[in-house]
């Protein structure tokens, strides 16, 4: 770390939602109603959804009194076992990957945001190197006689309740004809759950051009809940932001782009990544015994992988389910655990926020933008493997060092979904692209250490649709002035000095992390009004969208030189009341702190190919 470039120990002084093509607003052709319903059927029905939603929002909250409902203790003998496998089914060993010092001609970090970079071919060594730098393990902890494993994708509690599928066209050493498998990131292999038609796949594929892929992600809502409980069902959609954000980065390394397909519901994705369509009760809990279909996979999205620079026509949706009648599955899921814990509330927001409609959802596509903020010197000389390899949450902060006005301006420009001075419509900075609707998720930022900034509570706004109906909804005390050396492209607003960080960290259950940072913040989502645009599926995706900001936060960070950690754990209604907010118009969904980090030196580090022997699980 250079000690100039963070300043060292200096003390510092004090609308309207745009519908895109794709993404319908809610009725009875894009919600959970069928075909057979009215239309007054079908509303009455979104708005009960949404209700459900909200009612679930409201009962998973932290309070300065009460926490969310969650176990009041470890039940260590049925930890979830964070490695899904399907014992039977055909094993493909993918290639691994050197983690060397900077080569000439390496990519280092910055230019997948600059430049296109020339597409590698689909093949084994490609798809390997979009596992490897997306969901695989990234390197072992070793403390006492514990071992535990760490991912390039982030989880909530590195429970890791997110699975991945890949689906693809026949690959030289993978498989002769189109297939669907599961990634195993402890083996960095794949698991052949299904040979499909070249017919089938021609199909899936419709509109991609030659080289492309379909990636697919689920979750396991028990993993997260074990420890965390009620809430969890938020913590397993920030995971699915996390690892969309990790996949779409890791792809445009190789030179490919990413788009989300979300025309397909709930049920089709299930069935294309071959999971049992079982429900769990959605009895209030919690309930206690061997419920196996608490280990079942809640089918999430499904997103296109494509060579850059390649157009895409309009991608026409299947009832999957129907097509897939004659494919033999191999493979049966393994245990997870010998009892369970069942909270029926997640599984009640569960089925109320699933896309259950087949729709004719168009494709959006992510163009990276010319970085005109700082110069690519200012970061780490490191490739994207090290950024995205070596990436880890800090467990606390120093409190002590400063960060350059530039570097935090840069930070906060790498979160935007247009960047610089693109308008809201334009082509989307990597990897928001993938998203197929308009930013609705703000940051809040209290400032602790920025040299030249004033300490204070700011406002990114991320949609500037947004601004006036934002600023109308806080309080009225708010200066909203632009700081004096931001960038003017850059959306920033102070909207309270002074020193913030005891606020911070209260509001983040008391985390002293979360002030000893040289920033934290909020993210501050459109919610109601969001939901009854575009119906209850959107509930999870504003999740999503918070996990891919921080996700480009967490990489962010580490490319210079620094780090960042996740909070899930924060009290949401005094979070509001401190912007004098009121009601459901905007809900915090994640919070974020970025800084120095304190290193635990009773913890070694491994490798994470091979593994230690007696590793965990």
């Amino acid at each position: 770390m250079r000690a100039a470039k963070l300043g060292l120990r200096m003390p510092v002084s004090g609308g309207a939602v745009k519908r895109l093509p794709g993404f319908a607003r809610a009725s009875s052709s894009s919600s959970s109603v069928s075909s057979g319903k009215s239309m007054a059927e079908g509303e009455r029905l979104v708005d009960a959804e949404v209700a459900t939603l909200i009612k679930y929002h409201e009962e998973t909250k932290h309070s300065f009194r009460n926490y969310a409902r969650g176990p009041h203790g470890l039940d260590w003998a049925n930890q979830p076992n964070p490695f899904r496998r399907y014992e039977g089914a055909r094993v493909v060993k993918l290639e691994h990957l050197p983690e060397v010092p900077p080569q000439s001609g390496d990519l280092l970090w910055p230019v997948i945001f600059q430049d296109w970079v020339t597409p590698k071919p689909l093949d084994k060594s490609s798809l390997s190197q979009l596992l490897y730098d997306s969901l695989a393990l990234s390197a072992w902890k070793v403390a006492g006689r514990s071992t535990w494993s760490l991912r390039v994708n982030p989880s909530s509690g590195n429970l890791h309740p997110t699975e991945g599928y890949v689906i693809s066209d026949a690959i030289e050493g993978v498989s002769a004809v189109p297939f669907i498998a599961h990634y195993a990131p402890k083996e960095h292999a794949l698991e052949i759950r299904a040979e499909i038609p070249v017919e089938l796949w021609n199909r899936l594929s419709s509109g991609l051009p030659p080289g492309s892929l379909l990636f697919g992600f689920s979750s396991i809502f028990w993993r997260e809940s074990w420890k965390y409980g009620e809430r969890a069902f938020r913590y397993c959609n920030h995971d699915v932001g996390h690892a969309i954000g990790a996949v779409a980065i890791a792809a445009a390394s190789l030179g490919w782009n990413t788009c989300m397909l979300d025309g397909y519901s709930g049920h089709e994705l299930g069935s294309l990544f071959g999971l049992p369509h079982v429900r769990a009760s959605i009895d209030r809990g919690p309930a206690k015994g061997v419920m196996r279909e608490l280990e079942m996979e809640h089918a999430d999205c499904i997103i296109a992988v494509f060579p850059s620079g390649e157009e895409i026509s309009e991608q026409p949706y299947y009832h999957v389910s129907e097509l897939m009648g004659d494919v033999r599955w191999m493979g049966q899921m393994n245990a997870l655990s010998k009892e369970h814990v069942r909270w029926g509330i997640i599984y009640e927001a569960a089925q109320a926020s699933e896309k259950r409609a087949v729709t004719d959802a168009a494709l959006t596509r992510s163009v990276p933008l010319t970085d005109l903020m700082i110069t690519s010197a200012e970061y780490e000389p490191l490739t994207i493997r090290q950024v995205v390899r070596k990436r880890r949450s800090a467990v606390s902060m120093d409190g002590m060092y400063g960060m350059l006005p530039d570097v935090f301006f840069q930070i906060l420009a790498k979160t935007l979904p247009t960047g610089g001075e693109e308008t809201q419509g334009a082509p989307r900075q990597l990897p928001f692209g993938v998203l197929p609707w308009n930013a609705e998720v703000h940051l809040v930022i209290f400032v602790h250490r920025v040299v030249g900034l004033a300490s204070g509570i700011y406002v990114l706004v991320r949609n500037e649709a947004h601004a006036e109906v934002l600023k109308k909804a806080m309080t009225e005390e708010f200066v909203w002035e632009k700081p004096e050396k931001c960038p003017p492209s850059l959306p920033l607003y102070a909207l309270q000095y002074g020193d913030v960080k005891e606020l911070a960290q209260r509001l983040s259950c008391d985390q002293e992390i979360a002030g000893d940072g040289f920033f934290s913040l909020g993210m501050l989502a459109r919610f109601e009004p969001a939901l009854k645009d575009f119906g209850p599926s959107m509930y999870p995706r504003l999740f999503w969208e918070t996990g891919l900001i921080g996700q480009v936060l967490y990489l962010e960070a580490h490319a210079f030189g620094v780090s960042a950690t996740g909070i899930g754990c924060f009290f949401d209604d005094p979070v509001h009341q401190v912007l004098g907010l009121q009601g459901n118009s905007f809900q915090s969904l994640y919070h974020f702190t970025v800084g120095v980090p304190r290193v635990d030196k009773r913890i070694q580090q491994v490798q994470a190919y091979p593994g230690p022997v007696n590793a965990n699980f």
